[in-house]
């Protein structure tokens, strides 16, 4: 399967959207993305259109519709939401980062093995960590991912930390009996 690239705004849009599915189960509208992405939804509109064309959002027409994330979607990209971001532990060489608040991890070159990076978006300062140290990320609420990775780069800007990952470790679902 080929990565599709969005650009930011897309992902945000398809985001937001599957945020907001994921409270609902109903088609979202138009208006509700807008609210959240502070667009208007003429704007959104037109990202939709584009989405539908990638096949990541389906058209529910209809008083009760709007628009659906296909599973595509997910994939596109590649969340590891955080419910509750505060409770996502960072580890910087071996210590625990105690004022950062880990609010998502996107896995979006997990395609290419030998590009293997996360990027670790967060909520706080790292200044003390720098590249090339080692961090361990997790386990996330969800899936309990842990991620072991040296520091690739950093994008201050967007508070953004970018691992090549060593290890990465999901605990295996518990089989049913």
């Amino acid at each position: 399967m080929s990565s599709i690239e969005l650009t930011p705004s897309q992902k945000k849009i398809l985001r937001a959207l599957t945020n907001l599915h994921k409270d609902t189960e109903d088609a979202i509208k138009g208006e509700d993305i807008a609210e959240q992405v502070d667009r208007n939804p003429g704007t959104i509109r037109n990202q939709m259109q584009s989405l539908k064309a990638l096949q990541l959002v389906e058209g529910v027409p209809g008083p009760k519709g709007g628009y659906k994330p296909t599973a595509a979607a997910y994939e596109a990209l590649e969340i590891q939401q955080m419910d509750d971001p505060a409770s996502v532990p960072l580890e910087h060489e071996g210590e625990p980062v105690e004022d950062v608040i880990v609010e998502e991890i996107d896995l979006s070159s997990v395609h290419h093995p030998e590009l293997c990076r996360a990027e670790v978006h967060m909520q706080g300062s790292f200044d003390a960590i720098s590249e090339d140290d080692a961090v361990t990320v997790g386990p996330t609420p969800l899936s309990k991912l842990v991620i072991d990775g040296r520091v690739d780069g950093k994008d201050d800007t967007n508070n953004i930390l970018i691992l090549r990952i060593e290890d990465m470790v999901a605990p295996a679902e518990e089989p049913e009996h």
